[in-house]
């Protein structure tokens, strides 16, 4: 016998269909209706909900066939199926991380063709791979954030068994699994939760309606959140999560959401025995979602560092525009390269407001905080989604990934950064409710046209070709220059302790804002960034450990190339 259940507090009648025939259900305390009925693996089953007939997915649906709109179906991974029974977990501290999108990761976008790439990061130095989201969404195609089904895994990619499969041969290969996860809001089509409960509030935030996390009837949608997490890491043996813009959470209760996801992440980790981390993206720039709980902080392990990305980013590139506009001196670059945070309680002309809160540089580890040239948001999210290679020298690039894999903080690639990828990552989706996929593509051109770009310059999202053209050519990485100094930095990495010691205080970078020399020195080790398209003499001189291009080097001086880089070591008094 199969159990089917599910939350439906107001109904007066729930009824579930199972294989084309329908069995009534029983009520049950707190809104829950509960029957057992036999059901084989594969046959499609739905809710019905008082006297209307249509036939519902289940909310908590563990797969969908035949997407969204469409019954559920029974399903169970083997646990037979899985071969990581050894697998003792990655803490953050340490890791190099590497963000992709299934579907356009390889020609074919499926976890089976992505598990043939993942030698090429194991080669790389990588050792958590991160997934943009995998839960299910209308359509054939798109970022994942616009998941419906949580519990399920998007079809076209290979279902829960592929996802099952590409965990264990991450894992094999000594590689963590982390997976971003959205519960802000919930897709345009195919949700159909309201129809339920409450799970939703009539506050909006910038995706859609908020998640119902402290009115009326919340716990169990809270409970529907925290289920689905754990979920993803006791039966997908997912390692991380990351949780996608946690500042969209409106919860005024007295113990966050966030705070009781980390307090049952923590329970469930020593039950498993291996470390599940929990990091969030966050646009507050608030060190308390780090804090320890037992420090009245939410207790989460990490979080994405947006102003270092904007520091880097605009001081190599020499952008200024939207949110960059405070971002872009070296001393900027140095002060949030020294610190975690620019925006620190200090005033954001982006927002017209005072931003931000400082870390604690003597209690905070800057492990703790994600570091990236580029991501899923900051390349698909400008107009052409064209990535900083279409714009920067192959020098410019690296010099930025130097700046990165040199940091105190943990670093993130995005796919293909490492040769330099020539193609874009556009925004996609494939909504098949064609009013809500021409609202999407006409507030697509009309948001960008607002900054000045011509709509028909903007890719329409629901054009097939936007998201062919996203995917990557793999024939660009052979023979890159560009891979081997990745590869190169990253070992670098691996091998120093001075580059993964995660205390800010032992940071200290010059700078020499009309020279375009950036200098940043972590004990005997020194990276000398010139960010000019003239040669430029640095006043230090050492062992050359790593360069983008070759060195001149004096008794007191060292002269790079344009838009290069050097690694050099000293003895430890040489710069004190």
């Amino acid at each position: 016998m199969t159990g089917f259940e599910v939350w439906a507090p107001a109904a007066e009648l729930v009824r579930v269909r199972v294989a084309g025939e329908t069995h009534p259900m029983t009520a049950h305390a707190g809104g829950w209706w509960r029957a057992e009925i036999a059901a084989a693996p594969g046959q499609r089953y739905g809710f019905l909900l008082d006297a209307d007939e249509t036939v519902l997915p289940d909310p908590r649906s563990p797969r969908q066939p035949e997407g969204v709109h469409a019954p559920s179906a029974v399903h169970a991974l083997d646990p037979a199926a899985w071969t990581d029974a050894g697998w003792t977990g990655r803490p953050l501290p340490g890791a190099v991380f590497y963000e992709l999108h299934i579907g356009t990761f390889t020609t074919e976008g499926t976890f089976d063709a992505a598990i043939e790439r993942l030698d090429h990061l194991v080669d790389l130095g990588i050792t958590t791979v991160e997934l943009m989201p995998v839960n299910a969404v209308d359509g054939t195609h798109n970022w994942g954030y616009d998941g419906v089904l949580w519990y399920a895994v998007h079809e076209p990619y290979g279902g829960p068994d592929g996802l099952q499969r590409f965990v264990n041969a991450c894992h094999v290969r000594g590689l963590a699994v982390a997976l971003d996860v959205v519960y802000n809001h919930l897709g345009p089509s195919g949700n159909y939760l309201p129809r339920f409960g409450p799970y939703l509030t009539d506050g909006r935030n910038t995706w859609g309606q908020s998640l119902n996390l402290d009115g009326p009837d919340s716990d169990p949608v809270r409970r529907f959140i925290i289920d689905n997490a754990l979920c993803w890491f006791r039966d997908f043996h997912i390692d991380a999560l990351r949780l996608d813009a946690v500042h969209a959470l409106v919860d005024r209760t007295a113990t966050h959401l966030l705070t009781e996801l980390a307090t049952e992440t923590a329970t469930l980790a020593a039950h498993l025995r291996r470390p599940l981390t929990l990091i969030a993206e966050s646009d507050l720039n608030d060190p308390r979602l780090i804090t320890p709980r037992a420090a009245g902080g939410y207790g989460l392990t990490g979080q994405w560092n947006d102003d270092l990305h904007h520091a880097i980013h605009t001081a190599v590139s020499g952008e200024r525009q939207g949110y960059y506009a405070d971002f872009g001196a070296l001393a900027t670059l140095a002060q949030t390269y020294t610190h975690g945070f620019f925006h620190a309680g200090t005033y954001s002309s982006f927002r017209a407001r005072r931003h931000g809160r400082p870390i604690d540089r003597d209690l905070f580890p800057a492990s703790a905080l994600l570091a990236y040239t580029c991501n899923h948001d900051q390349i698909g999210n400008r107009a052409l989604g064209d990535r900083p290679s279409a714009y920067l020298t192959d020098g410019q690039l690296a010099v930025k990934a130097a700046l990165v894999l040199f940091s105190p903080y943990t670093p993130m690639l995005f796919m293909g950064e490492e040769w330099g990828a020539r193609t874009p990552f556009q925004f996609f989706t494939s909504h098949t409710d064609p009013v809500i996929g021409a609202a999407t593509a006409t507030g697509r051109k009309a948001e960008f046209a607002e900054h000045g770009w011509s709509s028909e310059d903007v890719p329409d999202p629901q054009d097939p070709q936007t998201f062919l053209r996203s995917k990557l050519d793999w024939r660009e990485a052979v023979n890159s220059e560009l891979l081997a100094c990745y590869r190169a930095l990253i070992a670098l990495r691996r091998t120093r302790p001075e580059i993964t010691d995660p205390w800010l205080p032992r940071v200290r970078v010059e700078v020499d804002e009309a020279a375009g020399r950036v200098i940043v020195h972590r004990g005997p080790l020194h990276l000398l960034c010139n960010l000019s398209a003239e040669p430029s003499e640095f006043p230090l001189s050492g062992a050359e450990l790593l360069s983008w291009r070759p060195v001149g080097r004096g008794p007191a001086h060292t002269l790079l190339a344009p838009h290069s880089f050097a690694i050099i070591e000293t003895d430890r008094t040489a710069c004190s």
